[in-house]
Order: structure tokens, then sequence, then C-alpha cells
């Protein structure tokens, strides 16, 4: 074993020591909208917080493959805490693909929390040394316990073009909103952030180049094997959350099945009754199914960033496609479940119908939902253009 893999399974082995408070602080986060303290400290000291940070900064820099595994381990035990951890790993990651300067900034403290999104509701006036920088962005999850934040913005150059760039700002300077109510993924905490004028040194400004890992005046410019596609690479991360969650439902529902019968029926025992066993294994699959097929395209990415080349754009559409499907299907395995539990799992005090609103709210999250995923793919599987941007 490597010593990569001698710490990948110390932090594995670590989050899955923490999961049963994780799993209990559950009810709390979804209930106050924002994930317990508790929760980011033990995260924290499991080491979770470094996995996407170089190693010449602290971190222990895991490939992707074994960040989706840590995600989905945290996602098992807690939907919320899950989300907010991808988030805050894969813009810690998006963060390397900064100058050095803004690296070393960024970087500090060694381990970091960053949030950030790719929706461009700010504006960047250029001024001396930079941008001021103005906007509002909604849903920005885990700015409330980030240090750093990406605030995409648009720049209108003098010849009237309108160009998307990607500051990094301390939260410091951003004010956190109170607007977060919502019926799933609660604990998430996701708020929206505003700023207005302020002052983004341009160095901790880059553009769309950073889709392709291709910025320059960075010290891991040519460096292969974590140049990942940015896209393919955050979306890769975060569908871990959704297979998480549905191993959380299959948990939960495995656990709580002996014992009860099927009201207004004469059968005593649930688990004897030939349809919910063959249900059962038809969920199971499902979840087996959706990790396959992530664990394909994480090892296309991986194989791109070791290789150093660009994704294609046929790739690019097939991993988009493929997450959607992983979204649908774990989707269709929470619901499964659910559809086989009694009446009583509608009280608040269990976990399952906590876990299904979870997987349902994120599901819609604008780049997982799964039409939009589909149409790219099958637009390119008939040799048309993607018709999206974000690719």
């Amino acid at each position: 074993m490597t010593t990569a893999d001698d710490t990948f399974r110390t932090v594995l082995d670590a989050v899955r020591s923490i999961a049963p408070t994780l799993r209990e602080n559950a009810a709390r986060a979804d209930r106050e909208g924002w994930i317990p303290d508790e929760n980011i400290e033990l995260l924290e000291k499991a080491g979770v917080f470094g996995i996407a940070v170089p190693a010449r900064f602290g971190g222990t820099d895991l490939p992707a493959a074994q960040q989706t595994a840590v995600v989905d381990e945290v996602a098992r035990a807690c939907g919320s805490t899950g989300w907010v951890t991808s988030v805050w790993i894969t813009t810690a990651w998006m963060a390397t693909l900064y100058p050095d300067r803004t690296q070393e900034e960024a970087f500090a403290a060694g381990r970091v929390r960053m949030s950030g999104g790719f929706t461009p509701s700010g504006t960047l006036v250029p001024t001396e040394g930079g941008y001021l920088l103005s906007g509002s962005w909604r849903f920005n999850t885990g700015v409330r316990g980030a240090q750093w934040n990406v605030c995409a913005a648009l720049v209108e150059h003098e010849d009237g073009r309108f160009e998307d760039l990607y500051p990094l700002v301390p939260t410091s300077d951003l004010t956190i909103g109170d607007d977060w109510d919502v019926f799933g993924a609660a604990g998430t905490g996701s708020v929206t952030s505003s700023a207005e004028n302020v002052f983004v040194p341009a160095h901790r400004v880059i553009g769309a180049e950073a889709y392709e890992s291709a910025t320059r005046d960075r010290w891991n410019a040519d460096v292969k094997g974590r140049n990942y596609h940015l896209l393919s690479y955050i979306l890769a991360v975060s569908t871990s959350v959704f297979t998480g969650l549905a191993k959380a439902a299959l948990d939960t529902f495995v656990a709580k099945a002996p014992g009860k019968g099927i009201a207004y029926s004469n059968w005593t025992e649930q688990n004897q009754h030939p349809h919910l066993q063959v249900q059962l294994a038809v969920a199971a699959n499902k979840i087996a199914a959706s990790e396959t097929l992530q664990a394909s395209f994480v090892a296309l990415l991986q194989e791109q960033a070791d290789e150093g080349r660009p994704l294609t754009v046929e790739e690019k559409a097939r991993i988009r496609g493929q997450i959607a499907y992983i979204v649908q299907t774990t989707k269709e395995a929470a619901d499964l479940l659910y559809t086989l539990s009694p009446a009583s799992t509608i009280l608040r005090s269990g976990a399952l119908q906590r876990i299904q609103r979870d997987i349902l709210a994120l599901s819609a999250h604008g780049l997982m939902a799964p039409v939009a995923n589909f149409e790219v793919q099958g637009r390119v599987l008939l040799g048309l253009e993607p018709g999206n941007d974000y690719l």
C-alpha cells in the first residue's frame, strides 16, 4: 500500500468513526438550517478538509476517486454535511488553478474551507490593481463556514464584450444573508451572500480557461495528476452525495425492517413478503449500478489528468449524462425504499423521510438536474453541438 493509500485509509476510517455523531446531528442540522459546529470540528480533525489541498501547503492531495469515497461516507451519515463537504473540498481544489500568489494566500493555514458557484450574478468593474466586485449569489452552499468564496461575476470590456470571471474573495468581505428556508437539504445553509464595491486584486481573478485547468502563472500548471476538467471534477465529487444518501436510505430501511408487519393485512413480518424482497433487491442494485458508473467516469477524469490532456467534447457530454443518470437512479432507489416503508416513516424523528427529502432537493440543483444533462449527452450522441456553455 502506498503512502497516499495509507493517508486515504486513515481519513476514511476517521470519518467512519465520527459517522454516528454526524448521523445523530442530522436532524438538528435539518431543523436549524445549518450543520452543527461539532460536525465541522470532527471533520477537521479527521483531515477531510485537506484531501484536495496540495501537499506543499500541508494538504494530503488525494486523487479524485479517494475524494469521492470520503464524501460518500460523510453523506451516508448526513446528507447536508456531505453536500457542504463536497463544496468545500472541490472549491479548495479549484483554488489550485489560481496564480501562486493567490494559492499562498488562500492556503496559508493549510487545510481550508472554500465555497462558491458558477452563476455570474455579480459584476466586476476594472480599477487600479484589480476590480471592484458587487452582486449577490443565491444558494451559496457552505459560505457560512468558509474562509474564502468564489464569486462568479461578469466584466464588460471596452469593446462591449462580456466575460465570465471567477474572483476568489475572503468571506469576511461578504455580507451573509439569512434566507435559507427549504424542505430538503436544509442543513446546507445555502444562504445568499452579497458584495458591494469589494476590491479584488487582479491575481485573485481567473477566467474561463479554468474549465480546462489551463490557467498559468502557477507552480502546478503543468503538473500531471491533479489538473482535472473543472466542471466534470466538481460534479463527479458532488455525485458522491447522492450515492451516500441512497446507501443511507438502504441502511435505514434494512435496520428497521425486522419485526414490522404490513398494516391492514395478514402479514405479521413484512420482510417475509416476496414483493418487499424483490423491490429491496432492485433498490440495492440501483445503488450499486450508480457506484459502478461513477467509478468509471472518475477513472476517466484521473486518466485525463495523469496524461495531461483535455477531455473531448464527447467525454464531457458522457460524464454529464452519466451524472444525471446517477442522480435519477439514486433518487428512484430512495423513493422505492420510502414507498416500501410503513406510515410511521413520515415522523420527523425518523431518518428515512429526511434522507428522501435531501436527495429530492439536491436533484433539483441546476448542474445536477437530469433533464439538462441528458440533453447534452443526447445531442452529442446524435452528432449535434452540445448546446450548453457549461461544459
